[in-house]
């Protein structure tokens, strides 16, 4: 079963943990999901989620999967019983019935990051955990220009947290966007993959472009470099948002 899911920010790494969950146990480090007291059957999950490692961020629309043989559950009426017993800040969006061989991680196509900044003099007051304030005027049309020498497929070296651990640093991003309206900015970012902290790299990276510290057309030469000491700082968790999974 697919199960797309909504949290805000939660106090771990950025999936679900046995102590957002109450009612339901993660066991083996949270790579399994079980029901404390599941009828006979099978009820788990081998990849509770298959993003969101950095712990402040929220999601949208997470996605998780478990194996079960009670078939028999109509899957609207599972996802309300599973949502009962969720906290309040914790949201199964749907259950849905996937092939054996779906797997949460291995069978994404693409995902896409929001990220909010809040430009304006005065901090926002009622969402301030939710938004990066950044007081000082940005420069927007600049931001978005810059925004597209990320499209592409890219050596994303620059971009990334050393330690990642992964084999490359290639990654094709498939749309990159700066849209606003008052002092509401919101960088979108589309992609195939995304290395740690590429995406808070990029917003802070453009940020830095707002303020004038680089030119839009600096972004290639950073690209170039294939060393994180060529570009911006890294954004705050708390502005990042995964808004979608396409599997």
């Amino acid at each position: 079963m697919n199960l797309p899911c909504a949290y805000p920010a939660l106090q771990t790494h950025g999936c679900l943990s046995r102590q957002r969950i109450p009612r339901l146990a993660a066991a083996d480090g949270g790579q399994h999901l079980e029901r404390p007291d599941p009828p006979a059957g099978t009820w788990h999950s081998h990849h509770p989620g298959n993003s969101l490692a950095d712990s402040g961020v929220h999601a949208k629309g997470q996605i998780a999967h478990f194996d079960t043989d009670q078939i028999q559950i109509p899957p609207d009426g599972l996802r309300r019983s599973v949502n009962h017993r969720l906290p309040s800040d914790i949201l199964i969006r749907a259950i849905e019935p996937v092939d054996d061989g779906f797997d949460a991680i291995a069978s994404t196509i693409s995902k896409r990051y929001q990220y909010f900044i809040w430009n304006d003099l005065d901090r926002p007051v009622f969402f301030g955990d939710l938004a990066w304030h950044r007081w000082r005027p940005l420069d927007r049309p600049a931001m978005a220009q810059a925004a597209q020498e990320f499209v592409g497929e890219r050596d994303f070296a620059s971009f990334a947290r050393p330690g990642h651990k992964r084999i490359t640093t290639v990654r094709n991003v498939l749309a990159c966007s700066v849209s606003w309206r008052g002092p509401r900015i919101v960088v979108a970012v589309e992609g195939a993959g995304f290395l740690w902290h590429m995406v808070r790299i990029m917003v802070g990276t453009l940020v830095e472009v707002g303020l004038g510290q680089y030119p839009p057309g600096r972004i290639r030469e950073m690209l170039a470099a294939r060393d994180r000491r060529a570009a911006g700082p890294t954004a705050p968790p708390y502005g990042l948002f995964l808004q979608w999974v396409q599997v």
